[in-house]
């Protein structure tokens, strides 16, 4: 399949944007992949420290082309940009890359069953309108013989990264086995260059809660001792 070229694009005051279908209410997603969009959503809004805007959202449709149906990745991660004030109004309510004025610069699949596409048709439409990394995550084995793989594009193509590392985002991407939203599996996160995990909301409680701990117990040693805590924490 090849898509029409996007300089065919008419200018954005001229389109009709009733005619798009921005939500048909159809349930689609399975218990597992609607915690692992959250978790690689969440993170990003709670513990990023990303020096510029962005938007970061799960199973939102991404519009390439006013005459080509959407596509809805299970996660996509655009730097640069910014959501309307307006949610409510048409043309706000999905991602239009002629709104936003680019592609998504990360997308993420988290695949099911041998029907998504993620492998080839989705591949290359991510590939034409210029998604610079493309993530397949695998858990199930359904698609590929590995858990997760990770492209970039080079020269209008992709090729296969050997390491999890998004440069252009300056993120990465780590299989974390462990316990999310009380069900423990296998999961897809994002690190840090140090391959530490971005750390979810939860886990930002219990650090702020373990340090005021030791801050106490700290305070108590000091005050015993006949030092007022305050003077030196």
């Amino acid at each position: 399949m090849k898509l029409k070229k996007m300089v065919t694009i008419p200018h954005v005051d001229e389109i009709d944007y009733e005619q798009f279908i921005t939500e048909d209410d159809t349930p689609v997603d399975n218990l597992f992949s609607d915690q692992q969009q959250r978790l690689l959503v969440e993170p990003l809004h709670t513990s990023w420290n990303c020096p510029q805007p962005f938007l970061a959202c799960a199973n939102v449709g991404l519009y390439f082309h006013p005459e080509r149906p959407p596509v809805v990745p299970d996660m996509l991660l655009s730097l640069g940009v910014k959501a309307a004030k307006d949610l409510r109004a048409k043309k706000n309510r999905v991602y239009f890359t002629w709104v936003f004025g680019k592609a998504p610069d990360v997308v993420v699949e988290v695949v099911s069953n041998r029907e998504g596409g993620e492998i080839d048709r989705k591949l290359q439409i991510y590939e034409e309108i210029g998604v610079s990394d493309y993530v397949i995550f695998d858990p199930d084995h359904e698609i590929l013989d590995t858990d997760l793989r990770v492209y970039e594009l080079r020269d209008g193509k992709y090729v296969q990264k050997q390491t999890y590392w998004l440069e252009k985002v300056e993120l990465g991407l780590l299989l974390w086995e462990g316990e999310y939203e009380q069900q423990h599996a296998l999961w897809l996160r994002w690190c840090d260059q140090e391959r530490k995990p971005i750390s979810i909301a939860m886990e930002q409680r219990i650090r702020a809660d373990q340090e005021r701990k030791i801050n106490e117990k700290l305070s108590a040693k000091l005050r015993a001792l006949g030092v007022d805590p305050n003077t030196i924490l």
